[in-house]
């Protein structure tokens, strides 16, 4: 492990800002579009305007540039763009790198977006289909010959696993489910709001590659969403009240692949959460006691239960009960299974909502929300805080 220590850059940024476009299945316009309406929803909640950016930052996978959303959103000069890879593993660390820009004093003001059409142009569920040669690439040529050629293929696997070796069914997923689901149905934003599930109904959902059914399974969504990053300082000032950015971390595992690190010593653990968990723990001297609400990234309900064991919040194998047993607050928007998929950046969104008091499923007295980013590829997540809290 290289970082033994807390770094340095808890509380100093937050996120002054978040807006968003409505959650569909067919947008009716360009990525870019989505890309802008979200921006300049997130400058307008902060009481800011284009002309106060300069910095931005997206995914790798994202098919708008920083230099043209600028354009697009009336945006001037840049002193800082990034982009950061491993699909929705870049969630947080989006936030991370315009923290770090803020707090060195490379950017004052700094815009995190990610915007796509993936319901209704391309459908990140559908798999490989097409890959330039690369050594990424190459990893799945032990897999793809085998059939396993699709996300959900990639983690039954390891689901599989993790049932075997603590004696569980699929039921332990479907807590999961069910719970986002709930708090899906009280969110007017959400996709699937007004339609709670049962475990009956989990149980009743087609497979889609078990032990995973449909309900274990993410929605394919269309949407943007966008987060302003600046000094704790000039966010005081600002429309909203901060929520400070307390830790920012980012974990690759060893024996780290891009969702089928298969040849790892075991398979029923998340080791890149637990190198980004112990990170966020060092930085802020907080641990899972401390953490009044979770958003974690639900790509597939049983990497929520690994997540919540490497994270401290139980022991091996006993996350099904912990969901269970609403022993904590989990994806009170209703998470990508039930709000939106917006590759996590939803989610950090509600973390923020969930600081400011303003949430539709508001936990009373929420000072400290960790968010998680996407699980099985290198990854990232934030401790984020009340200010003074």
């Amino acid at each position: 492990m290289s970082v033994r220590r807390g770094d340095l850059l808890g509380g100093r940024a937050a996120i002054a800002g978040i807006g968003a476009t409505e959650f569909s299945k067919d947008s009716g316009r360009s990525e870019l579009k989505l890309a802008v309406e979200a921006v300049h929803a997130a400058l307008d909640d902060a009481g800011l305007t284009p002309a106060d950016v300069d910095g931005l930052v997206t995914f790798t996978m994202d098919t708008s540039p920083e230099i043209t959303v600028a354009q697009a959103a009336g945006i001037g000069e840049l002193s800082f763009f990034s982009r950061v890879h491993y699909g929705g593993g870049a969630a947080c660390a989006t936030v991370q790198q315009a923290a770090l820009a803020v707090a060195t004093g490379i950017a004052e003001v700094v815009v995190c977006y990610r915007a796509f059409n993936e319901r209704s142009g391309r459908r990140f569920g559908s798999g490989v289909q097409r890959r330039e040669p690369s050594a990424e690439g190459a990893a799945l040529g032990w897999q793809l010959p085998f059939g396993l050629l699709t996300p959900a293929s990639w983690v039954a696997m390891i689901a599989q696993r993790y049932l075997h070796t603590y004696g569980l069914t699929p039921e332990a997923f479907g807590h999961v489910a069910v719970t986002d689901r709930r708090y899906a149905a009280t969110n007017p934003a959400a996709y699937f709001h007004g339609r709670p599930i049962t475990l009956a109904d989990h149980a009743a959902s087609r497979w889609i590659a078990e032990p995973l059914r449909l309900l274990d399974c993410c929605q394919e969504t269309d949407g943007g969403q966008a987060l302003v990053v600046t000094s704790v300082e000039r966010a005081r000032d600002l429309r909203r009240p901060p929520a400070v950015i307390v830790a920012a971390a980012q974990g690759a595992g060893r024996g780290q692949e891009a969702m089928t690190s298969f040849y790892r010593d075991g398979l029923t653990g998340l080791p890149e959460s637990g190198v980004v968990a112990r990170q966020l723990w060092r930085t802020s001297g907080l641990g899972p006691g401390d953490v009044d609400v979770a958003i974690l990234y639900d790509h597939f309900t049983p990497f929520v239960l690994m997540q919540l064991e490497e994270f401290g919040f139980c022991g091996p194998g006993e996350a099904a009960d912990f969901v269970a047993a609403d022993a904590l607050p989990l994806n009170t928007h209703g998470g990508q299974l039930g709000e939106a998929y917006l590759h996590g950046m939803n989610g950090i969104a509600e973390a923020v909502r969930q600081v400011r008091g303003t949430s539709v499923n508001q936990v009373p007295g929420a000072a400290r929300t960790l968010v998680t980013a996407g699980t099985g590829v290198p990854t990232s997540g934030l401790l984020l805080g009340a200010d003074g809290g």
